[in-house]
C-alpha cells in the first residue's frame, strides 16, 4: 500500500476523468490506471466503475474516498505537527531535483550560486520528475529544479507557483568514438543497418524527449531499442562501454567529451532538442512556511542579471 494511490484515488474522485487525474498527477495515463488498480487489488474490491461516463466510484469507493479524505488529512497534520518541531533546519534550504539534472547541472549551479550570493546549507533531494514536482506541491522542499519544455510542460499552475529561468540544456546524440575518432553509431546512419539505441524507459521525462527529436527528425532514424533505464547516466555508462547510441544533456558528457571517451553521434542537423531548465516555488502569499534563506535566495535570483 501508497500513500500515492490514496492520493491518486482522490484526485479521480474529484475529476470523475482517468486523463484529467492523470496530467494532474504528472503521470502518463496507462500509469496512472495501472496504480488505481494496484489500489483495488490491495482493497479486494471494484473502486471505480468503469461502465459509465464520467467515471464514477462504485459504492464500496464512495466509502473508501471518505476513508481516504480523513486517512490523508491526519498524515498531513501529524506531518505539520512534526515539521513545526523541527527549527533547526531553518537554514537548511531544500532542492527537489530531478536525478538528470541532480548529477549534472545542479553541482556546477550551486557552485556559482555560492560564489555569487555567499555561503548557504542545502539538502539535495534528487527523484524522478513526477516525485519531484511532488515534492514542491506537498511543501516537504524549498525549491524545485527542472527541465521545462512547450511539448511536456509541468502542471503547476501559475496562480500558486512561480518560475525562473536558469539557462538551458540541449539534448543530442552522442556515441563511442573509434580508433579515428569518429563516432561507432550515428544519425544518419552510414549504411542500412539498424542502429543499437540506449533508450530512457517509457514514461520518463527523458524519454518523451527523445520522442520529440524522432518524430521531428529529417528522416526517421532506423533505431534498435537494445537497453533501457530512467537514468541518464546509466545510458552514458552503457555508451561509453560502445554498446550503442544514447541521447543525453550536454551537461552529462562535458568531461567525456573532452577526453574523446564520447563524440557527437549526429550526422547533420535534426536530431537536438533545447530544453529550459527553470526553478519553481510555492509563491510567499500561497505557501505555508517560507524559509528565510528560501526567501533570500529567490529574491537574489530574481534581480536582472
Amino acid at each position: 500500500m501508497e500513500t500515492k494511490w490514496l492520493e491518486d484515488f482522490i484526485t479521480l474522485a474529484e475529476t470523475r476523468s482517468f486523463s484529467r487525474s492523470a496530467q494532474l498527477r504528472h503521470v502518463t495515463q496507462p500509469a496512472f490506471s495501472r496504480r488505481i488498480q494496484a489500489l483495488e487489488a490491495w482493497a479486494g474490491i471494484d473502486l471505480v466503475d468503469r461502465s459509465s461516463y464520467p467515471t464514477r466510484l462504485t459504492p464500496a469507493g464512495e466509502t473508501f474516498h471518505a476513508q481516504s479524505l480523513e486517512i490523508m488529512g491526519a498524515l498531513q497534520a501529524t506531518r505539520n505537527m512534526m515539521r513545526s518541531h523541527h527549527v533547526s533546519g531553518q537554514d537548511m534550504l531544500e532542492f527537489a531535483v530531478p536525478h538528470t539534472l541532480a548529477f549534472n547541472f545542479f553541482p556546477h549551479w550551486l557552485m556559482d550560486l555560492r560564489r555569487r550570493f555567499g555561503a548557504i546549507k542545502s539538502r539535495l533531494i534528487a527523484l524522478n520528475v513526477h516525485d519531484a514536482v511532488l515534492r514542491l506541491t506537498e511543501g516537504t522542499c524549498d525549491l524545485l529544479i527542472a527541465y521545462h519544455h512547450a511539448s511536456q510542460p509541468l502542471q503547476l499552475p501559475p496562480e500558486r507557483y512561480e518560475m525562473l529561468s536558469l539557462g538551458q540544456e540541449t539534448l543530442a546524440p552522442y556515441a563511442k568514438a573509434d580508433a579515428d575518432g569518429y563516432p561507432l553509431f550515428r544519425l544518419p546512419p552510414l549504411s542500412a543497418d539498424r542502429v543499437p539505441f540506449l533508450s530512457y524507459a517509457s514514461g520518463a521525462y527523458m524519454a518523451r524527449m527523445v520522442e520529440q527529436i524522432v518524430k521531428h527528425a529529417p528522416e526517421p532514424p532506423p533505431l534498435e531499442p537494445i537497453y533501457e533505464t530512467d537514468m541518464a547516466e546509466g545510458l552514458k555508462a552503457m555508451a561509453l562501454e560502445g554498446h550503442g547510441l544514447a541521447f543525453l544533456p550536454a551537461s552529462s558528457v562535458r568531461k567525456e567529451l573532452k577526453s574523446r571517451r564520447l563524440v557527437s553521434a549526429a550526422g547533420g542537423p535534426g536530431y537536438e532538442l533545447t530544453m529550459e531548465v527553470r526553478i519553481y516555488r510555492e509563491r510567499p502569499e500561497s505557501a505555508r512556511h517560507v524559509k528565510p534563506v528560501a526567501r533570500a535566495v529567490w529574491d537574489f535570483l530574481s534581480r536582472p542579471a
